[in-house]
């Protein structure tokens, strides 16, 4: 009996463990990814700039555009624009220059300074999770 009792505790042991490390695919620890902006201030310059005319933008008071596309979970997204992979640098220099990337895309350069920029790119790497 007590060899029957090894395996078993064992066995719980390992579910219990996995059961309770699943999130459900979920992150639960946050995390940041460094653009050298603050997303509080992103905040401020995505409502100063009015992406919201075009894209739907969680967390964005009236950002419920539906030219571009909807920006919610761009902080999983692989890719910018279909184009390039998603980095800090990139995703900068897309939102300062979109043409520069995509010569056809609707997205407008609109002079937009490097510090808001990057603070604008922080604010989107926080859309990982419905907001």
């Amino acid at each position: 009996m007590t060899m029957l009792v090894a395996p078993f505790a064992i066995v719980s042991f390992v579910a219990a463990f996995f059961m309770t490390a699943c999130t459900g695919g979920k992150t639960t620890a946050a995390y940041t990814i460094e653009t050298g902006g603050d997303a509080q201030r992103g905040a401020a310059v995505i409502n100063q700039y009015r992406c919201g005319a075009c894209h739907y933008i969680p967390g964005i008071h009236d950002a419920r555009g539906m030219v571009g596309p909807p920006l919610i979970y761009f902080g999983q997204r692989t890719f910018i624009a279909g184009e390039v992979p998603n980095s800090p640098e990139n995703l900068v220099r897309w939102i300062r220059s979109p043409k520069s990337i995509e010569p056809g895309t609707a997205m407008p350069e609109l002079g937009l300074s490097d510090q808001e920029a990057r603070d604008a790119a922080a604010y989107l790497y926080t859309l990982r999770e419905e907001k």
